[in-house]
């Protein structure tokens, strides 16, 4: 992995209040991504990780501070960040084919008709949906329609995987077959992903790091969590590594407790350009066992 592929540097997003003045979403937020790794963002709704996610797709553009990817500042949109948002945002007129080809026909300005569907059908074929890309979205479950989703973002071949809980609405069958075909894919490709999730367990499986951020307004990251679980972690025994529940219960008492009441009792040694990175591991209290790495 190349360090620092995603510079996040001292953001700030802020809004007018009613009645005058300004609401602060969020301010100085610092943090860095790898090439080819994959972060979740988790925090209470109201603390800005849509906003940042925009940021980052160019989508919004911060009050203070800069973005940047792969050595540019993000000045806009981008077919090398891909955005996955909670809803499909198919095109009811066009198949399945039709939406994935779209994407690589602009992606692509100079292929030919034939290489745009041959490069769109396989990216169907890789997300499960063979023999299904000539329906339109009306025929489609929800599921299969995330998975048209997965495969338009997938097929321009972008540098970044930006998601906002796109699994959220899906039962929970689905929700796990979807996000184990996301994790495979982004491990045999060496996607670099950015999501957003309210799921502890989705965040667990998913991650290599966690970033919590506190509530808002005025939200900043607390800390980033260093996943301790392999990197190739299955499904069916992810629950009975011996860290599994360290991180669990560390990523819970968060939620509950932390994101609430950390920003009003900061500790003296927090840098907000350095987010402290913690490793949970198992110890006599889940909690107590985690580690401070940085």
């Amino acid at each position: 992995m190349t360090d620092r592929f995603i510079s996040i540097e001292g953001i700030a997003r802020r809004y007018p209040a009613t009645g005058g003045g300004v609401t602060t979403v969020f301010e100085d937020l610092w943090f860095s991504m790898a090439k080819g790794e994959f972060a979740c963002i988790i925090g209470h709704s109201g603390c800005g990780k849509t906003t940042v996610l925009n940021i980052l797709a160019g989508l919004d553009a911060p009050d203070d501070g800069a973005v940047i990817v792969d050595g540019r500042a993000i000045d806009g949109p981008s077919l090398d960040r891909a955005v996955i948002f909670q809803g499909h945002s198919l095109l009811p007129w066009r198949t399945a084919l039709g939406n994935v080809a779209y994407a690589v026909a602009a992606r692509h300005r100079d292929w030919p008709k034939a290489k745009v569907t041959d490069h769109a059908l396989r990216f169907i074929e890789k997300v499960g949906l063979k023999g299904s890309e000539h329906k339109k979205p009306s025929e489609l479950s929800g599921g299969m329609k995330q998975r048209v989703g997965i495969a338009r973002a997938l097929s321009i071949e972008p540098k970044i995987m930006l998601m906002d809980e796109p699994f959220s609405a899906l039962d929970a069958l689905t929700r796990g077959t979807l996000q184990d075909e996301v994790r495979r894919i982004c491990l045999e490709t060496g996607q670099t992903g950015f999501m957003i999730t309210h799921d502890v367990d989705e965040a667990i499986y998913l991650a290599d790091r966690i970033v919590l951020m506190t509530n808002g307004p005025q939200a900043m990251i607390a800390e980033i969590v260093e996943n301790p679980l392999p990197r190739d972690r299955q499904r069916t025994e992810m629950h009975h590594h011996p860290d599994f529940y360290a991180v669990r219960n560390h990523l819970i008492d968060f939620l509950v407790a932390r994101s609430k009441t950390f920003r009003d009792g900061v500790p003296a040694d927090h840098d907000r350009r350095r987010p402290p990175v913690v490793r949970p591991v198992a110890g006599p209290s889940p909690v107590a066992g985690a580690r401070k790495v940085a």
